[in-house]
């Protein structure tokens, strides 16, 4: 029986990315198994020198990367399990505490993760969860009727003034803004 493999690979955003991998590797002969954003599931071993050099033309070809540095894979989970985290915390309606949920989620201490993320990164850990969180934030303004305290509830906030604070400080705009871009978008 052969052996299920995985690869890693940086770059792939959306449906289509995944359409596009499938084909194109299914016609190097990779036997996929599954794909999903970021990986590939195949039978066999891993590809040989000439496999690898047609699979990483392919890659480069439409944007992507193979991962295959242990810390820049470790780096690509974090980033993935925060976008889950907060999808999650949204979901729950409650906070979620970031650094525990790392730690269980990847099974190493919190201060490792954060000092090989700022290493690769460039900014904080923590810097980039507050991003990711004003993101949601931004979208769930300008895509829904939810009020701010809705979004500040939703999002594990111990205020609406925290998250308007904390909004304006990494944007520059407060929250009026997004709500009038979205009446504009939407007039």
């Amino acid at each position: 029986m052969q052996e299920t493999k995985r690869l890693q690979i940086k770059g792939m955003v959306c449906n289509r990315c995944i359409s596009i991998l499938f084909d194109e590797l299914s016609l190097i002969g990779l036997e996929i198994i599954s794909i999903k954003l970021g990986e590939v599931f195949f039978k066999g071993q891993l590809p040989h020198n000439t496999e690898e050099q047609q699979i990483q033309a392919i890659l480069q070809k439409y944007g992507f990367e193979l991962l295959n540095d242990k810390k820049v894979l470790l780096v690509e989970s974090i980033k993935s399990l925060v976008k889950k985290g907060i999808t999650l915390q949204a979901a729950r309606r409650d906070t979620l505490k970031f650094s525990e949920y790392l730690s269980n989620e990847l099974q190493k201490e919190y201060n490792y993760l954060s000092a090989v993320f700022s290493e690769y990164e460039g900014m904080t850990l923590e810097k980039y969860i507050i991003t990711q969180r004003i993101l949601h934030v931004k979208e769930q303004l300008m895509t829904t009727d939810k009020s701010l305290t809705e979004i500040s509830d939703e999002m594990g906030y111990s205020s609406v003034s925290h998250l308007s604070r904390q909004l304006k400080a990494y944007t520059g705009f407060d929250t009026y803004h997004y709500k009038n871009l979205r009446n504009a978008v939407s007039a």
